[in-house]
């Protein structure tokens, strides 16, 4: 698979004002699936996959948006999503925001052998939401950098305007306001016996706020929290 300026053989692919004109109709009828599709039709794509990438850590929401993936595939590659994410710093992420990058995928995942073995992830972030739009190629596909740059774009302007979709995470609504101050004050670099005397309450009780966001969150350590923190423009 590589870049080109032209589909594959045999593709017929939509042009650009065409594609926007139809992207607008997907979104007047309320339809994120049929606007989905038309963006995977755009970038000379077989199936999709969007997944909002700031949920991942959240044991209680499903970070798959939709997806015209076979199940077993969704699940199976879902879950190598979320490993290779949770090896991405956080700088890393911002960084790769509307670029689009092409990684290898473990033979375990069980691809058709019709598809390439490489998927092209495109992140990019929609009002609060960071997400990444997973495309798969037909092996001899010929790629067009142009077209996939539009994609990122029309993707993050499309899902923008389904609230329900880029809605923050509720776990913010859980948190106490002590807690978001706790919170805040890891964010700054501080030890809890250093909030402790900030805020003017016992080393144990910050201790016992940091654990009950922890819990809160899905996180595992206080980066992890200060990440969601982040995520969320708490800090």
């Amino acid at each position: 698979m590589e870049y080109a300026p032209t589909p594959a053989k045999g593709d017929r692919m939509i042009a650009r004002g065409a594609f926007i004109q139809d992207l607008e109709s997907k979104e007047s009828c309320g339809q994120i699936t049929g606007g989905m599709d038309l963006v995977c039709a755009y970038a000379g794509a077989r199936c999709y996959l969007l997944a909002r990438t700031d949920l991942f850590l959240d044991r209680h929401h499903d970070f798959i948006v939709t997806s015209n993936w076979p199940f077993d595939l969704v699940r199976t590659f879902g879950a190598a999503l979320v490993d290779g994410q949770a090896r991405t710093s956080e700088i890393r992420r911002c960084l790769q925001a509307f670029e689009p990058a092409f990684q290898d995928i473990d033979r375990s995942v069980g691809l058709p052998e019709e598809f390439s073995q490489r998927v092209c992830l495109i992140p990019y972030n929609a009002g609060h939401a960071r997400m990444v739009l997973a495309l798969l190629f037909a092996k001899d596909a010929f790629l067009s950098h142009d077209r996939l740059r539009d994609v990122a774009l029309a993707a993050a302007y499309f899902t923008s305007r389904f609230p329900e979709v880029v809605s923050t995470n509720d776990t913010l609504s859980d948190l106490t306001d002590r807690e978001v101050e706790c919170l805040s004050w890891i964010g700054e670099g501080k030890t809890s016996d250093e909030i402790a005397l900030i805020i003017g309450i016992s080393r144990n009780t910050v201790n016992n706020y940091i654990t009950s966001i922890m819990n809160k969150t899905g996180a595992k350590t206080r980066s992890e929290a200060v990440a969601f923190a982040v995520r969320q423009r708490i800090i």
